[in-house]
């Protein structure tokens, strides 16, 4: 019984050695994401870094709990796993939710899509149509310069119209294509020329690198395109990550189980 006993004890410490190799996965995870955006849309970094950092603590609960051959470590563990578990659950169910509405659509001639805010959840509105919030962010996008950028990247204006532009460059650094505007180049547009069209985008954009399109639906649509698409990786890793852990969850359950008849029988 005690050779049972020390093979359960001895499956959930390597179980455990493994969730804290997924625990540094998923905190490495969140540090390229920190790394491959800026302040304004790195809103998932902290979130995954904290799930991370949460997954490393309770596998050294349980690593301890079978190191010490302590039940109400490996208890408390198994717990906690199952909580991390539903709360994943949870996020990803509704983040598939909120990330299932809205898509680009496409302007002939242009290598890009242009973005309307109302394709996409009511939660992205939400979020997006507050002031105070926009103010900020707002605030944000034009600090990190991604429009002013634009002509350093471009030099021609034919390399402008052939560039395939980000959501974020496409929804706030331009007026939407409807309006007619002629490009000069990467970052100025005739505004002499009467908007074709009547969307309230078209007199809200100016030339100037601190107003440009930053106040139009199309920014706002921009900015939920590349939030969307940082919610679904995310989402899709967790999915991984979900699995990963259950495998860990029920084996480390067996392991427990086996443990305690050992110890009840013995």
């Amino acid at each position: 019984m005690k050779s049972e006993e020390g093979t359960s004890t001895f499956v959930i410490k390597w179980i455990n050695f493994l969730t804290i190799l997924i625990a540094l996965g998923v905190i490495g995870f969140g540090i390229w994401m920190g790394s491959h955006t800026d302040g304004c849309r790195n809103s998932l970094t902290l979130p995954v870094l904290a799930l991370g950092a949460i997954i490393l603590v309770i596998s050294l609960i349980g690593f301890l709990g079978a190191w010490k051959n302590n039940s109400i470590l490996l208890w408390i563990y198994l717990t906690l796993l199952c909580l991390i578990l539903i709360a994943i659950l949870i996020f990803t169910v509704l983040a598939f939710i909120v990330t299932n509405n809205g898509s680009g659509h496409k302007v002939a001639g242009l290598r890009y899509k242009e973005y309307q805010l109302q394709d996409y959840s009511s939660w992205f509105l939400k979020e997006l149509n507050s002031s105070h919030n926009w103010k900020n962010l707002k605030a944000c996008l034009v600090k990190s310069k991604d429009c002013a950028n634009l002509p350093k990247k471009y030099k021609t204006l034919k390399q402008y119209k052939a560039a395939k532009l980000t959501p974020i460059e496409a929804g706030c650094c331009r007026p939407p294509s409807e309006c007619g505007y002629p490009a000069v180049n990467a970052s100025h547009y005739d505004l002499s020329y009467h908007p074709a069209s009547s969307n309230k985008d078209c007199k809200l954009y100016k030339n100037s690198k601190t107003i440009k399109c930053y106040n139009c639906d199309s920014c706002k649509a921009g900015v939920a395109q590349y939030m969307k698409i940082e919610w679904r990786v995310v989402a899709i890793f967790n999915v991984v990550l979900f699995v990963v852990l259950s495998i860990v969850y029920f084996v480390g359950c067996c392991a427990r189980r086996n443990a305690a008849s050992g110890c009840s029988k013995g």
